[in-house]
């Protein structure tokens, strides 16, 4: 079997290598915007508890704590589980996409985080249905893998291997992906203003690159997801008086 999927309608036969590196990179970027419906702005990843309980209040506190988060649980994880399942997919070794999946849902530390990444998983499973060709090697693999459910650092692994952008230009736009959405999370919860927001988001863009090379490094021995204030804080947040966010 080939090592690589692509649809034909994102792949077609006659573009020139350019054109493929393009369609490719627009393809992460899709995959990283805010815009992506599988609900990423409605979690704050215990962000919203570490404000009601004091721990985050301002620009400086909350760009401290999503860059320790970035490196501390986000790269240890399910980032390194998005540079494992890459090729995985891409070998159509459905036995090591299941491995991976099921240490995901096994390693979400609070039921929030599981809802979560379930929630995600299932709706960009759902969002590939939606795009009918242009989606279908996504959803196809999805389905033909029989992930009860698909996980989203695991599906969101699935869309990014069906394009030719390199693993490490793949794990760049799912970390700039959740970088975005918790920036956002903080400007609403603290509150902040979008200077603010643009400046966090800068300091980690300048700390992306060193999470993703740590998370490539990682193996299924040194991957590991513990971050016990953070599960400590969901755990408080799943019964928080007054919350806007999911997580």
């Amino acid at each position: 079997m080939a090592t690589t999927m692509h649809t034909a309608t994102t792949m077609a036969t006659g573009m020139t290598t350019a054109d493929r590196s393009a369609a490719s990179l627009l393809r992460i970027l899709w995959l990283a915007s805010p815009a992506l419906p599988v609900g990423g702005f409605s979690y704050s990843e215990g962000l919203e508890a570490a404000v009601d309980a004091g721990l985050v209040r301002d620009e400086a506190s909350a760009a401290l704590w999503l860059e320790d988060q970035l490196h501390l649980s986000l790269a240890r994880s399910d980032l390194a589980v998005v540079a494992q399942a890459i090729p995985a997919w891409r070998q159509q070794d459905l036995a090591r996409i299941a491995e991976l999946n099921h240490w995901v849902l096994q390693t979400r530390e609070t039921q929030e985080f599981r809802l979560q990444s379930e929630q995600m998983g299932r709706s960009l499973l759902e969002w590939a249905r939606q795009l009918g060709e242009l989606g279908a090697g996504v959803f196809e693999q999805l389905q033909a893998a029989q992930l009860h459910p698909p996980t989203y650092p695991v599906a969101c692994a699935c869309a990014a291997a069906n394009t030719d952008a390199s693993l490490r230009d793949s794990l760049v736009g799912y970390a700039f992906g959740w970088a975005e959405n918790l920036v956002q999370a903080a400007i609403k919860s603290v509150p902040l203003g979008q200077s603010s927001g643009q400046r966090m988001l800068a300091r980690l863009a300048l700390q992306i690159p060193a999470a993703v090379d740590h998370a490539m490094a990682l193996s299924d021995d040194t991957r590991q997801a513990f971050t016990p204030m953070l599960a400590i804080l969901s755990a408080r947040h799943e019964n928080q008086y007054s919350r806007l966010f999911r997580s």
